[in-house]
């Protein structure tokens, strides 16, 4: 469980400003990847409960794409980055080379494409919150699935171990050519680390 900062407010922005600068560098290293610009909405940062995750994307029976990773260093943890489908059709018809696809089926090129976005995001926001603590924080290299939100989440605890109690969650909007995809970015850290990240800006915790 956190052991909240005393001053939830200034916790927050700082949080909020990791999200904010963090999508500033996704989405110039997006833009580089799909060759076009791409901008990113300034990201809605909330904290939620573990098991509210698959309710945030739609219910643990709904299917999603997810990319997932492991974040090791001095306050280790685990991330997901969640589309749901339309979301994902959106980003991949972003590549000139995704103009001929099937609804429901993904090549191994396009899930790759997916993954490399995932893994952009992922060391954006990294980066960002390593600059700030600075804790060094080192992603794994990412998986990505298709399945139900349920039994992604389930997977990732076997395959992690014990996950946190709560997780940040950043609602990312991609925006280009006048139409958006949205995900969400949820940082699961380990027990713990939460508070080390925040004992690393000086930030006093109860």
């Amino acid at each position: 469980m956190i052991l909240f900062p005393k001053d939830e407010e200034f916790k927050m922005d700082v949080l909020r400003e990791v999200g904010n600068i963090g999508s500033g560098h996704a989405a110039t290293a997006l833009s580089t990847l799909m060759d076009r610009q791409v901008d990113m909405a300034v990201p809605t940062v909330s904290l939620l409960p573990f098991e509210s995750i698959a309710d945030r994307v739609g219910g643990s029976e709904a299917i999603v794409v997810a990319i997932f990773l492991r974040i090791e260093g001095p306050a280790p943890g685990n991330m997901f980055f969640i589309l749901r489908p339309g979301s994902a059709r959106r980003l991949l018809a972003r590549f000139p080379v995704f103009d001929d696809f099937e609804a429901d089926q993904y090549s191994e090129l396009e899930l790759s494409a997916l993954c490399e976005i995932g893994n952009i995001l992922a060391g954006s926001y990294l980066s960002s919150l390593g600059d700030f603590t600075g804790l060094y924080m080192s992603p794994s290299v990412p998986s990505i699935a298709v399945d139900m939100a349920g039994a992604i989440l389930s997977y990732g605890l076997m395959q992690f171990g014990t996950m946190g109690d709560d997780a940040l969650l950043i609602d990312t909007i991609f925006l280009e050519g006048g139409q958006e995809a949205d995900g969400q970015f949820f940082l699961i850290p380990d027990p713990e680390s939460f508070n080390k990240m925040f004992q690393a800006l000086g930030v006093p915790v109860e």
